[in-house]
């Protein structure tokens, strides 16, 4: 008897996929690569950031593809000024959380700096940790040809992996900051070997961060799983952004690629205004937002239990 079904359920808290859209799959993203030759069939697929179950709920019943845990929480969840002091255990419960708001799209989650960079046996530990406790389908490594033997190993103990190539924000000492990558011939060639290397290894999808939409496009056609830009031009086969950039939650200015589909930021601080100037001039609770003593007239109408 399979318990497939009811261990993703229990991941899922119970919850199937919303109808009429099937649960994305590894394999089912590889078929879109393949499927992608054809202009009638290509359809793009779509990552977003989550870092909570509200968040991984609604994107999730919005219909994305993806959704990344990203170690970008460090940023725009934890105020860290990077994602290197993100640790494991920061990601693993982040994940969890996401995981239980869920239920259609494909999980991934970042493996944070530290975390997969040294002792080969301890990454693939850590790796493991992501699919067994926090209920990840898939990890994420930022790195090119010197992931290679890391990359096969984990997909060899069954765990999807993700790549990602071009500007590495866990990299951003070595790179001497968040800087365009891919701009000279050479650089440009490497970063084609590094993709090359992500897909011999066995990866099933390559982000490609902040490189010239030429040769994302390059790489796009050369290698043979989907790649997931972000700040990489139209031209690859899906997008990622970071949600807090999508809905206007950061504070600090966004980055050229990321565009700005509301502004809940603003939305949140005009209704804590109202909030607050509602409690200080005394309109919040009304009367009718407030509990009466027994027998009182008001007490008599018949008021929800914990409403």
């Amino acid at each position: 008897m399979s318990v497939i079904p009811n261990g993703l359920n229990s991941l899922n808290g119970g919850n199937e996929p919303s109808a009429g859209m099937g649960k994305v799959t590894v394999p089912e993203l590889l078929q879109r690569k393949t499927l992608a030759a054809d202009s009638a069939n290509n359809k793009k697929i779509t990552c977003l950031t989550a870092y909570d179950y509200a968040m991984g709920w609604l994107v999730d019943e919005a219909g994305v593809d993806v959704v990344l845990v990203g170690d970008s929480l460090g940023m725009v969840m934890l105020g860290y000024e990077s994602t290197l002091p993100v640790t494991l255990e920061e990601m693993l419960h982040h994940t969890k959380a996401v995981r239980r708001g869920v239920r259609r799209a494909l999980l991934v989650a970042d493996m944070p700096y530290g975390t997969y960079q040294a002792e080969l046996g301890d990454a693939l530990r850590n790796a493991m940790r992501f699919v067994k406790e926090a209920g990840a389908e898939a990890v994420k490594i930022e790195g090119g040809e010197r992931r290679l033997e890391l990359i096969a190993k984990m997909t060899e103990a069954e765990i999807p992996v993700m790549g990602h190539v071009g500007l590495t924000p866990q990299s951003v000492n070595a790179m001497g900051g968040y800087r365009v990558q891919g701009k000279t011939a050479a650089a440009a060639a490497q970063l084609l070997r590094d993709a090359r290397s992500v897909e011999a290894a066995g990866a099933f999808a390559i982000v490609l961060e902040g490189i010239p939409r030429e040769l994302a496009a390059e790489i796009t056609r050369t290698v043979r799983i989907p790649t997931i830009g972000i700040g990489a031009g139209p031209d690859c086969d899906g997008q990622i952004l970071v949600l807090h950039d999508v809905l206007g939650l950061t504070f600090q200015e966004a980055p050229k690629f990321a565009r700005r589909y509301a502004n809940v930021g603003e939305a949140i601080s005009q209704a804590v205004r109202e909030y607050c100037e509602d409690v200080q001039g005394g309109t919040f609770p009304s009367d009718e937002e407030s509990y009466h003593a027994p027998g009182s007239v008001k007490a008599r109408k018949v008021v929800p239990v914990g409403r």
